[in-house]
C-alpha cells in the first residue's frame, strides 16, 4: 500500500464532474483509452437542487498520471460527457498536496 501511495505523490489528478453514473463510466472509459492514466474511485453528490438538474446525481471521475496524460484523458472524457448528459465542473491539479491526496480517497458511492 505504501508503494502505491509513494507512486501517486507527484502525479497529476484530473477531476471531471458529470451528470449521472452512466456518463461517468463513458467519460472514464474514453479518458483511459486516450492516455496512460489510472482511475481513482468515483465520488457522488446529490445536490439540494437535484430535481432541477438533467440527472439528479453528480459523479466525479478522477484520473491519475502525468500532467500531459491527464490533460489528454480529460480532453477525451470531456468530449464524451458533453455528447451525453454534460459537465458540471472540471479541474486538473498538477501536483496535489498530501492533504489533498487523502481527500481524493473519499467516496460516497458506497454509502446510501
Amino acid at each position: 500500500m505504501e508503494d502505491m501511495t509513494n507512486q501517486m505523490e507527484g502525479e497529476a489528478v484530473g477531476l471531471l464532474e458529470v451528470f449521472g453514473l452512466v456518463c461517468a463510466f463513458l467519460a472514464a472509459d474514453a479518458g483511459c483509452k486516450a492516455a496512460d492514466v489510472r482511475l481513482e474511485v468515483f465520488d457522488k453528490n446529490k445536490p439540494a437542487n437535484a430535481d432541477s438538474l438533467p440527472v439528479p446525481l453528480l459523479v466525479t471521475v478522477k484520473f491519475r498520471g502525468s500532467v500531459a496524460d491527464v490533460k489528454e484523458a480529460m480532453r477525451a472524457a470531456e468530449a464524451v460527457a458533453l455528447a451525453n448528459t454534460g459537465i458540471v465542473s472540471k479541474h486538473i491539479i498538477p501536483r496535489p498536496t498530501s492533504d489533498t491526496e487523502k481527500m481524493l480517497k473519499i467516496s460516497a458511492l458506497d454509502k446510501d
